[in-house]
Parts: C-alpha cells; sequence; structure tokens
C-alpha cells in the first residue's frame, strides 16, 4: 500500500515539477528548459564551443567526456553531454535506444532534479535538455545550475578531514532521499559537494530513479561506504578513518523513516 502511495504522491509531485518546463522542437531536435533559469534556448547553446565564443566558459572538467562550466546573465551553468561508460561506451559512446522523449535521460534527469527541487532538497537545477533523435537512436545534452563556490568531498578530504557535524549533514541527507524513495545510481564521494557554507549537496542523477522497496537502502549506503574505503587504500594520507562512518550513520539514523 506504501509503494502505491509513494507512486501516486511522486506522479502528482512530477507533473507539478514540470510544469514550468516548456518545450519546442526545432528539426530533429527537442529542447526543453525553463524560461526563468534560462532564457531564450537554442540548439546552439549544447556545443561547449557557443560559449567558448562567447568568452562565457568558466571552466571545464573531464570525465567519460568535457563538461563545460559557464555563465549567462549573472548564473552559473554546466553543460554536460550524455556519454556511455563500460564496454558498451566504446562502440555506441553517446548513443542510446529511442523509445519516446518520456524514456530518454535527459528527460528523466531533468523531472527528477526538479521534482526534489519542489521538494525542498539540495541538488542543482535543471535549466535546459536537449534531445537529438535519429532513427532509432538519441543523443542529449543537459544544463544544470552550477553550485556556487562548492567542491567535491573527495578533494576536501585529500587536504583536510571533515567535521562530525558535516558527515552527520551527509547521512542527514541520503537519508533524506531515502525517505522520497530516491534511488542515487552512482552514490560516491565525488557526487558529494560541499559549499562555502558548509552545506552539503547532491549531483548527478543520470540513471536515478524513484524505487520501491526498502532492501536497497542499506546496499546504497554501502556504495558510499566502498567509496571512501577505496580512496583510503589508494592513498593512506586521505583524510577518512573508518571510524567517522559512525557519525554519517547518526545523521543517518537522526531522520525518521
Amino acid at each position: 500500500m506504501s509503494l502505491i502511495y509513494n507512486k501516486a504522491l511522486f506522479i502528482g509531485n512530477l507533473h507539478n515539477s514540470m510544469s514550468n518546463i516548456e518545450q519546442k522542437t526545432i528539426g530533429d531536435s527537442v529542447l526543453l528548459f525553463e524560461q526563468n533559469l534560462l532564457a531564450n534556448v537554442s540548439i546552439a547553446m549544447f556545443s561547449p564551443q557557443y560559449w567558448h565564443d562567447q568568452h562565457k566558459v568558466i571552466g571545464q572538467a573531464m570525465g567519460r567526456g568535457v563538461t563545460t562550466f559557464f555563465q549567462e546573465n549573472g548564473r552559473d551553468f554546466v553543460l554536460r553531454h550524455y556519454r556511455r561508460g563500460g564496454l558498451i561506451g566504446k562502440l555506441l559512446s553517446n548513443q542510446y535506444l529511442y523509445t519516446g522523449l518520456h524514456h530518454t535521460r535527459a528527460w528523466q534527469e531533468m523531472q527528477l532534479l526538479n521534482t526534489m527541487y519542489s521538494w525542498g532538497l539540495p541538488v542543482p537545477r535543471a535549466a535546459a535538455a536537449k534531445i537529438n533523435k535519429r532513427g532509432l537512436v538519441y543523443t542529449a545534452d543537459i544544463i544544470l545550475e552550477k553550485i556556487p563556490e562548492a567542491q567535491d568531498v573527495f578533494n576536501v578530504l585529500n587536504g583536510q578531514p571533515l567535521s562530525s557535524n558535516i558527515w552527520q549533514q551527509i547521512g542527514t541527507l541520503i537519508k533524506q532521499l531515502h525517505n522520497k524513495q530516491v534511488f542515487h545510481h552512482d552514490l560516491n564521494i565525488h557526487n558529494i559537494m560541499l559549499d562555502k557554507h558548509n552545506k552539503v549537496w547532491l549531483i548527478d542523477f543520470d540513471k536515478c530513479q524513484i524505487q520501491g522497496g526498502e532492501s536497497w537502502k542499506a546496499q546504497n549506503l554501502q556504495r558510499l561506504l566502498r567509496s571512501l574505503r577505496k580512496e583510503k587504500n589508494k592513498n593512506p594520507g586521505f583524510f577518512w578513518q573508518e571510524t567517522q562512518w559512525q557519525w554519517c550513520m547518526e545523521g543517518y539514523d537522526s531522520i525518521n523513516p
């Protein structure tokens, strides 16, 4: 009964979260955008070269591809192209089977982020997305608000330890997501951000979803713990100790289901 309720609640919030999203079709591309965040969206805006030509690029980061940070109308944004990982990524680096707009990774990430934002969770807002369909496949890009003056917990821990209060904040945030049945596909210390006010944020919701049940939640926490252990094993000077995991769990357990 609770699972049915959670699904119904999510669908209601989903419609509300996407109600401010506008959509337009240009050739083979569908553009989704929130006018209040990024106005007059065009296909060109999803090319890093466009922002380089405008002299608005403020940084780049390497991952599976190049993530571009740019500034527009006094706001900082993140432009990311969807790419596959693993073995299949070597064959189909950025192509996905098209089974409908609402099933595309860009649409799903945008709807999930804006739903979580409407719940008051500390996640970036999705400003725009582009889905380009060619035959049976599509490629996609997304533009997100950049979290101001923040760095990931991995980089922080390379220079200094986190206080017990921040670890508790991390645990609390994860529990808040779990209470909303949000499954983060890649919960690791690279996707947890800390801003200059020591506020904790969570990023990278590609392939994440609302998921019923309870058993996956403990496994989700273990994924984060494994990422901490992995970095500690690689670098003994990494500022994390096994005993500090308890602080994270204290924050997690402080929130009722």
